[in-house]
């Protein structure tokens, strides 16, 4: 059935969580099952029906070696530091191996109150389940590092939010669920051992090679406390601001926009996690926002790496005393790592719009010319209101048939025309084949997104009449995303009576 569970995070100290068990649900059902990522675990499904499925993945049944815990962490939501958090709904029953040999955390979330609820129910309704489940596996099939969703299971109990909703359990898989609020915790209790324990687990589970580059976790080369604890804390933030860098340009590249990016949801491991009122844009708009509860626009698409720097500043913060004793020295050497995050971001920015643009880097010069390129199109499409996905998914086909193609999706295309003659100009240069370069923007730029429409659509159905074909039928397109569907409808635009222009968090 399932594998036996390991329980690394379990075996910490208990300050660090609190161990506890899912309380059950009256009616678990089995809605969705992810069976590829599910064999990559390790499950013998054909020792596993629906039903057992649904008792484990509802909460009702531990497996063997699970130990379910709530994990420890505070955050700075909106800017404002709260010192304790938590998992107040959501459970680590521990970890599976992957086929690659790596771990992988399995939680629960929405499994019932824990000491770090807050009040709350510790339940999840199922829109905010389902929206989760399909956004974190189109981010998974476009590439993007992501947390992934293993199944959504129907309560059968009632969750109360603005109105009485249908609740689910969604079990989500990730490398780990350290976040940059889980060094905070610890931190404002100045608890230093448990920061240091972190950095090595962290050092562990996601950047192994440091191992090797920080000598102070190879037993053949033991150096001075002072310097090893420094060398290894310094070293993962460095690797947190090079993964960040990476990630939020990634999130650029789909337009997407994450919603939430307080610090308790920004993971060490550099996984995009906790899929609240999160939205990809139709037509662009820099400062485009979605999220209901973020009314200044603080996580607009344009803010995000600079609020992902931000962030990242709150984690060295945290680091201070295990980099150097001396505090001067210590901040001195933080500073210059989080101010290596403009540079990595700008780098991989740089090469999403070049990918986007069927480019190649021809040598150091054409970085700015290749970025200003690629803004000056997202500028063509701001003035013309031009759908984000289907405005780069097109430049392909604009190869073939014409600017006509391209052009049709923009109201005004006074900027677009201006632009289109230094694009085809820069393709020229670099003497690429047309059916390679064909391949190269058909691979960089999705047909198919989890538009907001759609899953609205998706959600709507399911909860108001239990009919959960929308969803599959959605799921199904976003996970091959450079496929068009057989059914137009699952990556089109929104008429303009089907924008859904805010999200909504679920907690």
């Amino acid at each position: 059935m399932f594998p036996a569970f390991s329980a690394r995070y379990a075996s910490l100290p208990d300050r660090m969580r609190a161990e506890m068990s899912p309380t059950p649900v009256s009616s678990p059902r089995l809605l969705a099952f992810n069976r590829p990522l599910a064999e990559a675990l390790g499950l013998n499904l054909d020792a596993l029906d629906d039903h057992q499925l649904a008792e484990v993945l509802g909460g009702n049944l531990v497996p063997e070696g699970a130990r379910p815990v709530a994990t420890a962490y505070a955050g700075h939501q909106f800017g404002n530091f709260v010192p304790q958090l938590g998992d107040g709904r959501a459970l680590l029953l521990g970890e599976l191996t992957h086929r690659d040999g790596t771990l992988r955390e399995v939680q629960l979330k929405g499994a019932g109150r824990t000491p770090f609820s807050r009040g709350g129910d510790g339940r999840a309704p199922l829109g905010p389940v389902l929206r989760e489940y399909v956004v974190s596996e189109a981010m998974a099939a476009l590439g993007v590092p992501t947390t992934r969703a293993l199944a959504a299971v129907a309560s059968g109990d009632s969750v109360v939010r603005q109105m009485v909703e249908p609740g689910a359990v969604l079990t989500r898989v990730a490398t780990s669920h350290i976040r940059v609020g889980t060094f905070q915790y610890f931190a404002a209790r100045r608890d230093t051992e448990a920061l240091s324990l972190l950095v090595d687990f962290c050092i562990e589970r996601h950047y192994p090679h440091l191992a090797k580059s920080a000598p102070h976790l190879a037993e053949s080369a033991p150096q001075p406390a002072e310097s090893t604890e420094g060398g290894r804390a310094l070293a993962l933030l460095d690797a947190v601001v090079e993964r960040q860098a990476s990630l939020i340009a990634q999130w650029k590249g789909l337009g997407f926009i994450h919603g939430v990016m307080n610090t308790d949801n920004c993971a060490i491991s550099g996984e995009t996690i906790d899929y609240g009122p999160c939205a990809f844009m139709d037509a662009f708009h820099p400062h485009r926002v979605f999220s209901s509860i973020d009314e200044r626009g603080r996580y607009a698409w344009d803010n995000q790496p600079a609020i992902a720097q931000w962030n990242l500043a709150r984690l060295a913060e945290t680091l201070l005393p295990l980099i150097d004793d001396d505090q001067e020295r210590a901040v001195e050497l933080a500073t210059a790592s989080i101010e290596n995050f403009a540079e990595q971001h700008d780098a991989a920015w740089t090469a999403v719009l070049r990918a986007k643009l069927g480019l190649d880097s021809q040598d150091d010069q054409s970085d700015d010319h290749d970025l200003a390129l690629g803004e000056d199109l997202l500028k063509a499409m701001e003035e013309g209101n031009a759908d984000f996905t289907l405005g780069f998914a097109r430049l392909s086909a604009a190869l073939e048939d014409g600017d006509e193609t391209l052009a049709e999706g923009f109201e005004r295309r006074h900027r677009l025309d201006d632009w289109l003659p230094r694009w085809r100009q820069r393709l020229q240069q670099q003497g690429v084949d047309a059916p390679t370069l064909r391949q190269r923007l058909s691979a960089a730029n999705p047909l198919v997104i989890p538009r907001n429409h759609l899953v609205e659509k998706a959600i709507r159905a399911a909860v108001d009449d239990d009919d959960l074909s929308v969803f599959e039928s959605l799921l199904a397109a976003v996970t091959r995303p450079h496929e068009a569907p057989s059914e137009a409808w699952l990556m089109a635009p929104p008429t303009r009576d089907e924008r859904v222009l805010r999200t909504f968090c679920g907690t």
